[in-house]
């Protein structure tokens, strides 16, 4: 299954121990993935915030964050590991295993990011924002170019902002 995995996400592992630490969950015991968690979503981070800023350089600060923000979500982070087949990997405590927890949103996204962390220490930033970058790739071409949403807090400050309004106390 390991190397079912490393086929799937492009990276083989020199130190294998890595992927192994990255797909046992805290159910399992004291020997678990949520250091590598830890880890996994700053490098997720910086590798979509610098990938965001090159394809929209007109963006403001606001804007990427906001594109940031929807491509590192639980929802986007579970459904990549499930186009991976992440799920089967995964070494789960018989209660977490029982309640379909290979298939658990919060699961998968937490496990994705360990397992980039994991390409992050056996080989540097450069290949995991590569392999990251891969990943992700179908969710930042989902993006509309030049169309960046803005949250309902944003839009309705700008809509009684043009109309003369005062704005809402919160």
């Amino acid at each position: 299954m390991v190397a079912s995995l490393e086929n799937k996400i492009g990276y083989q592992f020199s130190d294998p121990s890595l992927l192994e630490s990255a797909l046992r969950h805290r159910s399992i015991g004291s020997r678990h993935n949520e250091r590598l968690e830890f880890l996994g979503d700053s490098v997720l981070g910086l590798a979509v915030s610098e990938a965001l800023f090159e394809r929209y350089p007109q963006a403001s600060e606001g804007e990427l964050t906001h594109l940031r923000a929807r491509l590192v979500r639980q929802p986007t982070l579970a459904s990549v590991a499930r186009r991976i087949d992440l799920g089967r990997a995964l070494k789960l405590g018989p209660s977490a295993g029982r309640s379909g927890g290979s298939d658990r949103a919060s699961i998968l996204a937490d496990a994705l990011e360990a397992v980039i962390a994991a390409v992050f220490l056996d080989t540097g930033f450069q290949r995991a924002k590569g392999v990251t970058l891969s990943l992700f790739a179908a969710e930042i071409a989902g993006l509309e170019d030049g169309v960046i949403e803005k949250d309902p807090k944003t839009q309705l400050q700008e809509l009684l902002q043009a109309t003369g309004s005062k704005p809402p106390d919160y």
